[in-house]
């Protein structure tokens, strides 16, 4: 009677085990998601912040490469972040062009832009941010994904399993 006890116990421990592997195995866990997923949160018109933050991207982006590792890397702009995504020196904006921007625009840009075509790092934009700037979808640089939400959007993709990460 005592071996049928401890069977049982030791069969209810192994379903018990198997139900929170296969449960931690839908939150998208690291040790059953193969893909690294990173959102990066950019809500701020900081030319020398968004500087920072490519780099860090880039280093990023080597570190999975150099591992052999696959990644899927979101940058969503939104709020001031919008100005890092267009041409338009947004005149009359809050997040109008300074001529610390004006001067390091086309760089930061094409930089961007380097992360889109050469790593596949991913562009969104809000659209709710976009729209209250009056500011014509064809003024957005190519490449960039429209978002109804920024701050949705982050929220959803954190829920998909993507670590948060923002430059201060």
């Amino acid at each position: 009677m005592k071996l049928i006890i401890r069977l049982s116990l030791f069969s209810a421990a192994l379903l018990l085990t198997g139900t929170l592997l296969a449960a931690e195995g839908t939150a998208g866990t690291p040790a059953t998601d193969p893909v690294a997923k990173v959102v990066w949160h950019v809500d701020f018109s900081d030319p020398r912040r968004l500087s920072a933050m490519i780099q860090n991207v880039n280093n990023m982006v080597t570190t999975y490469q150099n591992k052999l590792e696959d990644y899927d890397i979101r940058l969503v702009f939104l709020a001031g972040g919008i100005r890092f995504v267009t041409q338009d020196p947004l005149k009359g904006t809050p997040f109008a062009e300074d001529p610390e921007y004006k001067k390091r625009r086309a760089e930061l840009i094409q930089r961007l832009q380097q992360l889109r075509e050469m790593h596949d790092v991913k562009l969104e934009l809000c659209e709710i941010t976009r729209e209250a700037l009056n500011l014509a979808k064809e003024k957005i640089i190519p490449g960039v994904t429209p978002v109804r939400s920024g701050v949705v959007r982050i929220a959803e993709l954190q829920h998909q399993g993507f670590a948060y990460l923002k430059i201060e």
